[in-house]
């Protein structure tokens, strides 16, 4: 019998889904919580649960490093993300973090319980919409990790280098988007890029990471332009 652990965003949502998997003969709902509470991991090594299914919108704006982190403090469970979105970007950052499925809730809960199935034997299932985007975001890494020799910076773009600059400055997110001329939306986006690519948890973790490689780029110098003044 496979042991589940569910995680959702509402209480009626996870114990409507609990008693739905409960009835299959094949499943066991061992705990479940309606938040990623700060006793996940705990609960985790309680239970014992070969496969956790967790809402997406409990992970907040750091999905990469909250998954992360749950597969590296719990190895051995198999991670289904239930995704109430089809942004490819963030089943990216999933697929980086080692979870092994990614499902829209749209699919239906009879689909989840063959895809659990199949999780559980070790399999991975992403849906054809992301699939592509997924498969040649992971080819890259690929690619850079045989590229990157010496240089911990090589997997990031120029923008990110630029915003990852800016901080080493001790500038704020609006002031790395004045600078820049790009929107504080964009520069939240950028720095989940680096920490990602760079496999850090903080900014200040990426900052020493590039300080002590001694490859901490210069800032663009760009400066926010001054309006003219009125004339009368």
């Amino acid at each position: 019998m496979l042991r589940l652990l569910l995680v959702g965003e509402q209480r009626m949502f996870v114990e409507a889904l609990s008693q739905y998997l409960c009835t299959e003969p094949d499943l066991w709902v061992a705990d479940s919580a309606d938040r990623a509470d700060a006793e996940l991991v705990e609960r985790i090594s309680r239970a014992r649960p070969e496969v956790m299914v967790i809402d997406l919108a409990v992970l907040g704006d750091r999905v990469h490093e909250a998954l992360r982190r749950l597969d590296e403090s719990c190895p051995p469970v198999r991670i289904v993300v239930l995704a109430s979105t089809a942004s490819p970007e963030l089943a990216v950052e999933a697929a980086r973090a080692g979870t092994a499925a990614w499902l829209p809730k749209e699919r239906g809960v009879t689909e989840l319980v063959g895809i659990i199935r199949d999780v559980a034997r070790g399999n991975a299932w992403y849906p054809p919409e992301v699939l592509g985007t997924v498969l040649r975001a992971l080819r890259q890494d690929i690619r850079l990790a045989d590229t990157r020799n010496d240089d911990p910076l090589a997997a990031l773009s120029q923008r990110e280098r630029e915003v990852l600059a800016a901080m080493a400055e001790g500038k704020r997110g609006w002031q790395i988007a004045a600078e820049l001329f790009i929107s504080v939306q964009t520069v939240r986006k950028h720095t989940r890029g680096i920490l990602t690519k760079l496999n850090v948890h903080s900014q200040l973790e990426a900052v020493m990471l590039a300080r002590s490689a001694g490859s901490l780029p210069e800032p663009s110098g760009a400066t926010v332009r001054a309006l003219p003044r009125k004339t009368v």
